[in-house]
């Protein structure tokens, strides 16, 4: 099967509002999707905007303040960088040579990385990373009560931990502990939940993949699709009427990388998974490719996720795993990781 080829058996729905936004305004670069927000499609005044003025604390992603706190930018920088080193170290170990990842995506894969990361630090911790989290922001905030209340918290010093665990080691009384464990869920699940849909999508869109194609250009041609954040949020500012006169005073601005990801004009057949396209491409330059933010200010997480993706491919094509040929429909629900909900992997017969 030619690399370039998606299997014919394998269908992706859209969400229903995700779909209308591709049928409707494609290819468009500025319009009005609500009486009080304006969307922005186009590379052009996408690159502008985001250039503009750097994102907000209540705009970041990951940082935005928590439980009353602000988090400022050099708290943020040395998370991020702790975060990073427990990635590293992780990646240094040796993986066991026989591991099953058949099963379930994105799940088996959460699974994986969580135990791979974060497989020494207490149990209180590792629960953070539990997927049934993200069922409702009440369920995180009772463990993360519980778990802070709780006697027995670790000590700093303790053997074992990783790097974000023993900042959090050193929280001291219940407030700091309860916030504590809010940046560690904070921190770490994303790099999880990010790089286990990714792999998932990435497999779901175009495995069986050509033994010469790269990781890195099915990583980054899976992102094109289904890009780990499919809108940004501006709020208004006035630094926007300026860029584009049909950007109101008032308007927050939704950024679509969902749809300038898939732009005719930018994308040569744009709705097909294509890994070869990158050959020629440099995915910090591609005009409109925005899978990590903008060149002003990209995610903190990108040089964690494509690593740890990249291992988790050679795992899963090393073993020969295949999409269940059961499996026909691939579903892509609204919400904020944009990912297939489930790929169902197998061994081959």
């Amino acid at each position: 099967m030619p690399v370039s080829s998606v299997p014919r058996t394998r269908t992706t729905v859209l969400h229903p509002r995700l779909a209308a936004l591709l049928k409707d305004h494609l290819g468009q670069d500025v319009f009005r999707l609500e009486p009080d927000t304006v969307a922005v499609a186009g590379p052009e005044v996408l690159d502008r905007v985001l250039a503009a003025r750097r994102a907000t604390e209540t705009e970041r992603p990951t940082f935005k303040p928590l439980h009353g706190r602000s988090i400022s930018r050099s708290e943020a920088s040395a998370i991020t960088r702790t975060v990073g080193a427990d990635v590293r170290a992780a990646l240094e170990r040796r993986v066991p040579g026989r591991v099953d990842l058949s099963g379930s995506w994105p799940v088996t894969g959460h699974m994986f990385l969580r135990d791979l990361i974060l497989g020494q630090d207490p149990y209180r911790l590792r629960i953070l990373m539990s997927r049934y989290l993200e069922l409702t922001p009440k369920l995180t905030g009772s463990v993360i009560a519980v778990g802070a209340a709780l006697p027995g918290w670790p000590r700093p010093g303790d053997s074992g931990l990783t790097g974000l665990a023993a900042r959090a080691a050193e929280a001291v009384g219940y407030h700091d502990r309860r916030y504590a464990m809010g940046m560690y869920r904070r921190a770490a699940a994303p790099v999880c939940f990010t790089v286990s849909t990714l792999v998932a999508n990435a497999v779901w869109l175009g495995a069986p993949f050509d033994d010469d194609t790269p990781n890195r250009h099915i990583i980054h041609e899976a992102l094109r699709l289904l890009p780990p954040s499919w809108n940004l949020l501006r709020t208004a500012s006035p630094e926007y009427p300026q860029i584009d006169a049909r950007i109101g005073a008032t308007d927050d601005v939704l950024l679509l990388p969902l749809l300038s990801h898939r732009d005719p004009a930018l994308w040569e057949a744009p709705d097909e998974f294509r890994p070869e396209r990158w050959n020629d491409l440099d995915p910090d330059t591609a005009p409109g490719y925005l899978p990590f933010g903008h060149s002003s200010e990209r995610c903190w997480g990108r040089h964690m996720v494509v690593p740890l993706a990249g291992l988790l491919l050679d795992l899963i094509r090393a073993s020969g795993l295949l999409v269940d040929p059961r499996q026909s429909v691939g579903r892509v629900p609204l919400l904020g990781l944009l990912g297939v909900e489930e790929v169902r992997l197998t061994r081959p017969k």
